[in-house]
C-alpha cells in the first residue's frame, strides 16, 4: 500500500497482530515476542476487560500420579463432551498442562497452597478427582490477568478490529477503528484471541465486550466454524430481580466444597439427575434446574452453604458479590439461575490454533480446537488458554518476514440489529432450552435488518452480535437432537447420527451449513 486509502488515517507494521487481552491473547503475544516476532496486541476495552479477569473456577491440571493421569482428565473431558469431542486434542491438549502452568508460575504466577505447602486442588464438576488449582481462593482469572499482564508487550487499547484484510496467500493484515481514526496495521499473521459471545443473551457472566468479534472477523475473512450451537450456561450464578448484563458467577467450586443446590421447598434439585448429584456436568446440572423453575413457576433457586466453615476465606470474591447484594453466604441461602457463560464452539483451528486461512489463527474461547465437544468440562478453559496460547506463539512464526501488502480496505454492508433486539431474541428462543418453532421465530426476527457499514464500536459490536446470532440459530435448528448444553424440547433425545459437528461458512455475505462432519468418541 503506497499511500494511505481513502478514510485511513494511519498505518503500523507488525509481524503479528494479537485481537485480544486474555489468557490466550496475552500468552499468544509472550511467546511470539519471545522469539523475536514484532507484537502488537488490539484490544477494545482496557487492560482487565476480559473474561479471564473474572474466571473464579481455576485451572484442570493433571497432579499427583498416584491419584490423577492424563489419561483420567481426558476420560472426563470427553464424557462431558458427550461424543463430539476430537480424543487427540484433548489429549493433546491436557497433556500440556503442566508445562504451560509451570511457565505460568515463572512469571510470577501465585497459586494456593495447604498447610504442607504444596498446591492445593478441588473438585468441579464433572472430574473424578481433584485436580483443580486455584489462586486467591476463588480469584484465578485475575491473578492468570496479573502475571501475563506484567509482560509489558505493545498494546494499542481502545481500539476494535474491523475486518481481517486478505489476498490469494492468506493475511496481509487488519483493518482497525482506533481513538485515532482507522487504520491498518500490515501483518502476515493476526490471532484471534475475542473471547466469547455471552452478551448474545440478557444475562451473561461474560463481560460487555464478549460480542463475538472473533467469530464474525473469522467469517467474514473465509474461515469456518463449528458447533456454536453448543453455549454453556453456568448453573449458578447471582439472581437478583431485574438483573441484567454482567452477572456474578457463583464458582462451581462452592459445590465442590459441599454447598448444596435446592429449591424454595428445601428440596435437592439434582436428586435423582445424575450420580453426581450437584458435581454432574454443567449442562445437567442448568437443565435441571431449568426443569425445577418451570416446574415450580419460579426465576430462581438457592445454594446452601451456611454450613460450610471458613467461607469467606475460601470464597472471598463470592462473598463480596453477595454481600453487595445483601446476602450473607454464612446465614443465607445464595439466590442462583443459570446465565450464559461460555461459548464451546468458535473458530475452527487445529491444536495450535491454525485455521484453514494462511496467518489466521485464533485462541481461547473463540476457537474451536476440538476439546470441549458439546458441553466444556469445568476449568478447562484456562488450560486451553495457557496451551494453545503458547502453540499460536510458535506457529505464527511460520509467517515472520512474509512481505505482504495491502490492496483493499474496503467494507461491505452488513444487515445487523441492535443489541437490544439480539439479546431479546436469544433470550427467548435459543437459551438453555430451544425448540424448532422458536429458533425458526429468531430467525424471522433478525431477517429484515437493514444494511449498511457498521460506524464506530458499538455497530461494530452489533453487527458481529447478528452474524453469530444467525449462524447458532442456523446450527441450533439443525441439529434436531438433544447433546450436551443443547437442548431441544421437541427432539430430547440424542441421536447417533447426530454425533458429529455443525460447520458453518460465509459465502458471498450468506451463511451455510456445510456438510455433516464425523467427529468425536463414542
Amino acid at each position: 500500500m503506497s499511500s494511505p486509502a481513502r478514510g485511513i488515517s494511519w498505518e503500523e507494521h507488525a509481524d503479528l497482530v494479537v485481537v485480544g487481552g486474555g489468557v490466550a491473547g496475552l500468552t499468544a503475544a509472550r511467546t511470539a515476542s519471545l522469539r523475536g516476532l514484532r507484537v502488537l496486541t488490539v484490544s477494545k476495552g482496557g487492560p482487565t476487560d476480559t473474561a479471564t479477569q473474572y474466571a473464579q473456577g481455576g485451572i484442570a491440571v493433571v497432579g499427583d500420579a498416584l491419584t490423577d493421569s492424563v489419561a483420567s482428565h481426558v476420560a472426563d473431558t470427553c464424557e462431558a463432551g458427550v461424543g463430539l469431542c476430537d480424543e487427540d486434542a484433548v489429549r493433546s491438549i491436557v497433556a500440556g498442562g503442566r508445562d504451560a502452568v509451570a511457565a505460568l508460575t515463572d512469571l510470577g504466577a501465585v497459586f494456593d497452597r495447604g498447610r504442607d505447602g504444596v498446591v492445593s486442588r478441588t473438585r468441579e464438576g464433572g472430574h473424578s478427582t481433584r485436580r483443580i488449582i486455584h489462586a486467591g481462593g476463588d480469584a484465578t482469572g485475575a491473578e492468570v490477568q496479573r502475571a501475563l499482564g506484567a509482560a509489558g508487550l505493545p498494546v494499542l487499547f481502545g481500539a476494535s478490529a474491523v475486518r481481517v484484510l486478505t489476498d490469494a496467500r492468506g493475511v496481509t493484515g487488519l483493518l482497525v477503528d482506533a481513538p485515532n481514526g482507522l487504520g491498518v496495521i500490515h501483518t502476515p499473521a493476526v490471532v484471534l484471541a475475542t473471547g466469547g459471545l455471552g452478551q448474545l443473551y440478557a444475562c451473561s457472566t461474560n463481560p460487555p465486550g464478549a460480542t463475538a468479534d472473533g467469530i464474525a472477523l473469522a467469517l467474514d475473512a473465509g474461515a469456518a466454524v463449528a458447533d456454536l450451537e453448543f453455549v454453556q450456561f453456568h448453573p449458578t450464578v447471582l439472581f437478583t430481580p431485574g438483573g441484567l448484563g454482567r452477572r456474578p458467577l457463583i464458582s462451581e467450586a462452592v459445590r465442590g466444597e459441599g454447598a448444596r443446590l435446592v429449591d424454595a421447598n428445601g428440596d435437592s434439585v439434582t436428586e435423582g439427575v445424575h450420580a453426581r448429584g450437584d458435581l454432574a456436568p454443567r449442562d445437567v446440572v442448568s437443565r435441571a434446574i431449568a426443569s425445577r423453575l418451570r416446574a415450580m413457576g419460579h426465576d430462581h433457586v438457592y445454594l446452601d452453604a451456611r454450613h460450610l466453615p471458613g467461607f469467606a476465606e475460601r470464597f472471598p470474591t463470592v462473598t463480596a458479590s453477595c454481600l453487595q447484594a445483601g446476602i450473607d453466604p454464612r446465614a443465607h441461602l445464595i439466590p442462583v439461575a443459570p446465565a450464559a457463560h461460555y461459548s464451546c464452539g468458535g473458530v475452527v483451528t487445529d491444536v495450535s490454533g491454525r485455521t484453514e486461512v494462511p496467518g489466521l489463527y485464533a485462541a481461547g474461547e473463540v476457537a474451536r480446537t476440538g476439546l470441549h465437544g458439546a458441553n466444556r468440562l469445568a476449568s478447562n478453559s484456562l488450560l486451553e488458554g495457557l496451551v494453545v496460547g503458547e502453540r499460536v506463539g510458535v506457529a505464527a512464526a511460520e509467517r515472520a518476514g512474509l512481505r505482504v501488502e495491502v490492496t483493499d480496505t474496503v467494507r461491505p454492508g452488513l444487515s445487523y440489529a441492535s443489541r437490544e433486539l439480539v439479546q431479546q431474541v436469544m433470550t427467548a428462543h435459543a437459551s438453555v432450552v430451544r425448540d424448532g418453532a422458536g429458533l425458526a421465530s429468531a430467525a424471522v426476527a433478525r431477517a429484515d435488518a437493514p444494511r449498511s457499514i457498521p460506524d464506530g464500536p458499538a455497530e461494530l459490536e452489533d453487527a458481529a452480535l447478528t452474524t453469530t446470532a444467525s449462524a447458532l440459530v442456523l446450527a441450533a435448528g439443525a441439529r434436531t437432537e438433544s447433546r450436551g448444553c443443547h437442548t431441544r424440547s421437541d427432539y430430547p433425545e440424542s441421536s447417533e447420527q447426530w454425533r458429529r459437528s455443525t460447520h458453518i461458512r460465509s459465502r458471498d455475505g450468506e451463511l451455510e451449513l456445510l456438510e455433516p462432519q464425523l467427529t468425536g468418541v463414542l
